[in-house]
């Protein structure tokens, strides 16, 4: 982007360029954060999976430019200090990274506020060459509007 560009874009004289439609999946059991990136990618494709037999069928069968993963999927796991992989996102990325044709160039983001699980969900994602990173919830908005800008 050149510098004249991004002057404009700063003090909103650029013209918007609007972007193709998207699909994207989002693994997450709070259903006000369904509702958060419905607003976020409005005009999108998004389907949402609860628990990972969910997630991990409708990825099967999807193709997807952007995948969402959380990591604690249930109530006991907010608080815990034990894993339990099988039943938080952990198995998703697991299963993804175990099964490299699916959604091979699907870009990632671990968006939990669990750093210890985030970073070893991105860790065995990058070890089996995915495009994955960790963005904290509480960050994810800024993400999406620069990647996925409107």
């Amino acid at each position: 982007m050149s510098l004249w560009r991004g002057f404009l874009e700063r003090i909103g004289f650029a013209p918007k360029v609007e972007r193709s439609p998207i699909s994207v999946f989002l693994l997450d059991d709070d259903r006000r954060r369904h509702e958060w990136f419905r607003k976020r990618f409005k005009g999108d494709y998004l389907e949402i999976a609860e628990d990972v037999p969910q997630a991990v069928e409708v990825l099967q069968h999807g193709v997807y430019d952007a995948i969402f993963l959380d990591h604690d999927l249930l109530p006991e796991h907010y608080k815990s200090s034990a894993r339990d992989d099988e039943r938080t996102g952990y198995a998703v990325a697991k299963w993804l990274a175990e099964n490299p044709q699916t959604n091979r160039a699907s870009y990632i983001i671990v968006h939990t506020r669990n750093a210890d699980g985030a970073i070893r969900m991105v860790e065995i994602l990058r070890d089996n060459g995915r495009d994955a990173e960790y963005v904290p919830f509480p960050f994810l908005e800024h993400k999406i509007s620069r990647y996925w800008q409107r």
